[in-house]
């Protein structure tokens, strides 16, 4: 994701006195009788390529890795995040040991060289992502053969066993999309994952056909006269290559493990008005559907991914691609799935009005809550919600300040779920409370977390009001919690809830008071 300064250089500032008016309208003041919500997608991207979020540089030892991978994900825990995209196949490479495809250089500095000491880093994120109740989305880029910035390419890389599959480009080396070999050898890799990995999710990024570099074409006429039977246009055909592998990926992964979330962040724009009428008013924007050769909303109206993240990375006041009405154009096209706008959070800092501060994106956040059909938020990328960076994260740590469970894909079978039952709630010489609880042991491999709630004695009673979760805690053999922010001279009551893996919750415990 390095093309994504594409048009901002066309951005206006609105008046200064429009500007704080519409700030002001979309700061969210929450009322004591507004509940916040329970249900919203908390996501971040978590760039490995040329070391953008991690590991920090190449060549790490192991537990460094490890370390920083940690280091990363208590920060966005703290911040309220509940889901993380890594990328784990930056370039034909790979972040996991179950892999025919060579170990990534910005992992261990060359590729195709194994980590020292040797461990599974997927495994290891899938990992600890969940040991914090976080979704783990495997991101795979579907274009590169080798990135611009490669300095090793091993013997057994893809681009030296099969060169004729790769077109060059930009300084890249991409797949050429319309043989059906390369079609099936990228269908192969997602299913990979699939099969050895716990993931929650595979997930693509918005290169599918390169980015526009001026000067320079595509040298797949040959692959066209081959293969393009039935297309009087090369540019239909290589929609429809696309269009064939997204959804032959979202068939194998409903077959393979039908829980499994597919998604996809593409571009911003699909389409402006002035091509097509079904377009968004954003007359001389670069165009995922034009440049990039994917039908982005196809596939969402289809129902081929179960999400779509378009990357919304503009300001309110940009002249070509203004944020709230791109926002209520996927609003309108989302399809019957889930919607997540992707947020330029890497812009704050930038040398402008807009850009300057957390403002903009706290703002773009408002707009998104307050947006019907808007599940949720996902920030690129890791290094912009770090302590250092601009604030952001003390203003998120505020916003985010209760928690939230990801949205219910009802579409998706659910699991069945226990009512569990409390066993114990005890209080301690200082006041923290000890909860025991159990389950019938036939709903052990269904259930991935408990959600705890605690109410002060006599007040209302909901399950849709997060600001009665105490916690949300893993399921493990020992179901034990320590209340450690109880207060000694509060009497409380408390239920539990159990999740499966897509989140959904089952009947509440009995209320338990505690004596």
């Amino acid at each position: 994701m390095n093309l994504k300064e594409i048009l901002a250089g066309k951005g206006i500032f609105i008046s200064a006195v429009l500007l704080l008016l519409f700030q002001c309208s979309s700061r969210r003041a929450l009322p004591e009788n507004e509940i916040p919500p329970k249900r919203e997608f908390r996501g971040v991207w978590i760039a490995s390529v040329a070391n953008i979020d991690w590991p920090s540089r190449k060549g790490l030892p192991s537990p460094d890795q490890q370390q920083e991978f940690i280091h990363i994900l208590d920060n966005h825990q703290r911040l309220g995040i509940n889901a993380v995209f890594v990328q784990v196949r930056a370039a034909s490479d790979a972040f996991y040991a179950e892999s025919e495809e060579p170990w990534s250089e910005w992992l261990t500095g060359t590729q195709g060289r194994a980590p020292s000491p040797f461990y599974d880093p997927l495994n290891f994120m899938i990992e600890h992502a969940h040991e914090r109740n976080m979704e783990f989305h495997a991101w795979l880029n579907l274009n590169r053969g080798t990135h611009a910035s490669s300095t090793s390419v091993s013997p057994n890389h893809i681009t030296r066993t099969h060169p004729h599959w790769f077109l060059n480009y930009g300084g890249y080396k991409v797949y050429n999309f319309g043989l059906p070999e390369v079609r099936s050898y990228i269908v192969s890799q997602v299913l990979n994952i699939v099969r050895n990995y716990d993931v929650d999710g595979i997930h693509f990024d918005d290169y599918f056909y390169p980015y526009p570099t001026p000067g320079q074409r595509l040298n797949d006429l040959q692959t066209f006269r081959q293969y393009g039977q039935g297309f009087s246009r090369i540019e239909d055909w290589r929609r429809n290559n696309v269009n064939i592998l997204i959804k032959d990926i979202s068939e194998v992964i409903r077959k393979e493990k039908p829980y499994l979330k597919f998604g996809v962040s593409p571009f911003a724009v699909w389409r402006s008005r002035d091509r097509d009428a079904g377009g968004s008013d954003t007359a001389g924007a670069l165009s995922s559907y034009d440049d990039l050769y994917a039908d982005s909303r196809l596939w969402a109206r289809e129902g081929w991914i179960d999400y779509i993240v378009p990357q919304v990375y503009f300001s309110f006041g940009h002249r070509t691609v203004p944020y709230k009405p791109m926002v209520d154009w996927w609003v309108k096209n989302k399809g019957p799935h889930h919607l997540y706008i992707g947020l330029g959070s890497y812009r704050v800092g930038e040398r402008n009005r807009e850009w300057g501060s957390a403002a903009q994106i706290m703002d773009q956040l408002r707009v998104n809550e307050r947006t019907e059909s808007v599940g949720g938020s996902v920030f690129y990328s890791s290094k912009s919600l770090m302590p250092a960076s601009h604030r952001l994260s003390d203003s998120l740590r505020g916003y985010y300040r209760y928690p939230a469970l990801p949205p219910v894909m009802e579409w998706k079978t659910p699991d069945p779920l226990p009512r569990p039952e409390i066993t114990e709630v005890t209080r301690s010489g200082g006041g923290q409370v000890r909860l025991r609880w159990s389950i019938p042991d036939e709903y052990e491999e269904y259930v991935r977390s408990f959600v705890i709630y605690r109410y002060l004695r006599g007040e209302k009673r909901t399950l849709e009001d997060p600001r009665n979760i105490v916690a949300i805690v893993r399921n493990k053999e020992e179901k034990v919690f320590y209340d450690l922010t109880a207060r000694a001279e509060s009497q409380y009551e408390y239920a539990l809830t159990a999740l499966d893996r897509l989140s959904n919750e089952g009947k509440p415990s009995k209320l338990h008071k505690l004596k």
